[in-house]
C-alpha cells in the first residue's frame, strides 16, 4: 500500500503531455488561452505574469516563451480579453492590471480592492472588467475610469466566479453561491447554499447558461440548474478520491465544442466527463503533484494543466528542493472528450 502523499504516479508527465518551456519558479495560479490564438497565459507565485505561443504541427506541440510582466505580489488569477489584444490579472498586492501585450505595451493598474484579487473576468456584453476580492466586494471596472462603476458587497471572501453572459455566480466563503443576471447586475438574482458539504474551490458555468457545476475541497462536483423545474435533474458526484484520500477538486472546464467538461485535482489526475449522460469519459494517470489548475484552448484542441505543489499543507510540506513546476499541454483527441449516450449495462 502506498504511504499518505506517496501517490502510486511517480511521474510528474504519466500521460506523455507537451511541456511548456521556461515554466515559472513557482506554483502556477490560473491558466488562460486567448480566444483568438494560441498564446497562453499562466500566473504564478513568484508574482510573474508570462505568455507563450503554443505551435502545433500535425500531433507535435511546441511552445515558445513571449513576454511576462511582474505584480508586486504573489498573482492569483487571470483572464484575456476577447478580442485577444490584452490581458487582465490580479493578485496579493490588490490590484488587477491591464497588459496589452500583443502591441508590446507596458501593464498598467486598472482596479484596486482593500484586500487580494482572487478572481477576475472580463464581460465583452458590457464591455467590464470584474474583479471578486477576499474583501468580500465584487467591482465593475470601466476601464476609462479610475474609479469601479459598481461595488457589490459579497457575504463573504470571494473564491471562485464564473461568467457566461447573462449568468454570473460567485462563490463565497461559508458555501454561498450568488448568482447574478448582468442585464441587472446590482441585484442578485438568487442566493443559495453550495450543495457540497465543504468549501468551495471551484465554479463553470453550463455554456448554455441554465446552470453551473461546483468544485469542493473535498473531492466532489455538484451540477446545478437553476430553474426551479429542472431541480430534479440536480445531483453530485464523487471523483478525485483513491481510497480513503479524498483531495480538492481545484478546476472545472467546459469543452468549448462539445460542452462535456474536464475536472482536476490535487491527487494530480484530470478527468473528461459527460453531465449529461452522467459518466466519466476519460480518466488520466495521476502525476506525483497535484494540479492546481487547467484550462482548454479555443477550438478545444489542447487541454493545458499545471503540475506543482498547491501549497494546501503550507510552507512545512514545501521542498524547494524538489517542487518543481510544470505546465503541460494534453492534446484532446475527441473519442476521449465528444459526449456518449449511456449504455444500459444492467447495474445501477
Amino acid at each position: 500500500m502506498a504511504t499518505f502523499g506517496a501517490a502510486a504516479a511517480s511521474s510528474y508527465n504519466p500521460n506523455r503531455s507537451a511541456e511548456v518551456v521556461q515554466p515559472p519558479s513557482d506554483s502556477v495560479s490560473s491558466l488562460c488561452f486567448s480566444p483568438k490564438a494560441n498564446f497562453l497565459v499562466a500566473t504564478s507565485w513568484d508574482n510573474q505574469v508570462r505568455c507563450w505561443e503554443v505551435m502545433r504541427s500535425g500531433t507535435n506541440v511546441s511552445t515558445l516563451p513571449k513576454a511576462a510582466m511582474a505584480h508586486d505580489q504573489p498573482v492569483l488569477c487571470s483572464t484575456w480579453k476577447d478580442d485577444g489584444t490584452t490581458v487582465f490579472s490580479g493578485g496579493c498586492d490588490k490590484q488587477a492590471k491591464m497588459w496589452p501585450l500583443l502591441s508590446g505595451g507596458q501593464p498598467v493598474q486598472v482596479a484596486m480592492h482593500d484586500a487580494p484579487i482572487k478572481e477576475i473576468a472580463w464581460v465583452p456584453e458590457m464591455n467590464m472588467l470584474v474583479t471578486g476580492s477576499w474583501d468580500k466586494t465584487l467591482r465593475y471596472w470601466d476601464l476609462r475610469q479610475p474609479n469601479p462603476a459598481h461595488v457589490q458587497q459579497l457575504p463573504e471572501r470571494c473564491y471562485a466566479l464564473t461568467v457566461r453572459y447573462p449568468l454570473m455566480v460567485v462563490g463565497t466563503a461559508d458555501r454561498n453561491l450568488i448568482v447574478y443576471n448582468l442585464q441587472n447586475p446590482q441585484t442578485e438574482f438568487k442566493r443559495i447554499t453550495s450543495p457540497l458539504k465543504y468549501q468551495t474551490r471551484c465554479l463553470a458555468a453550463f455554456p448554455d447558461q441554465q446552470g453551473f457545476l461546483v468544485g469542493s475541497i473535498e473531492g466532489r462536483v455538484g451540477v446545478h440548474h437553476l430553474d426551479d423545474a429542472q431541480q430534479n435533474k440536480n445531483f453530485t458526484f464523487k471523483c478525485h478520491r483513491e481510497g480513503n484520500e479524498i483531495y480538492s477538486v481545484n478546476s472545472l472546464n467546459f469543452h468549448p465544442v462539445h460542452h462535456t467538461f474536464a475536472t482536476a485535482g490535487s491527487d494530480g489526475a484530470f478527468n473528461f466527463w459527460d453531465k449529461d449522460s452522467k459518466q466519466r469519459l476519460k480518466a488520466m494517470s495521476r502525476c506525483s503533484q497535484p494540479i492546481p489548475c487547467s484550462t482548454f484552448n479555443s477550438d478545444g484542441s489542447i487541454f493545458a494543466y499545471s503540475v506543482c505543489y498547491d501549497w494546501s499543507k503550507g510552507a512545512e510540506n514545501h521542498n524547494p528542493a524538489t517542487a518543481k513546476t510544470y505546465i503541460l499541454l494534453h492534446s484532446v483527441q475527441e473519442s476521449e472528450i465528444k459526449g456518449k449516450p449511456r449504455i444500459a449495462t444492467g447495474r445501477k
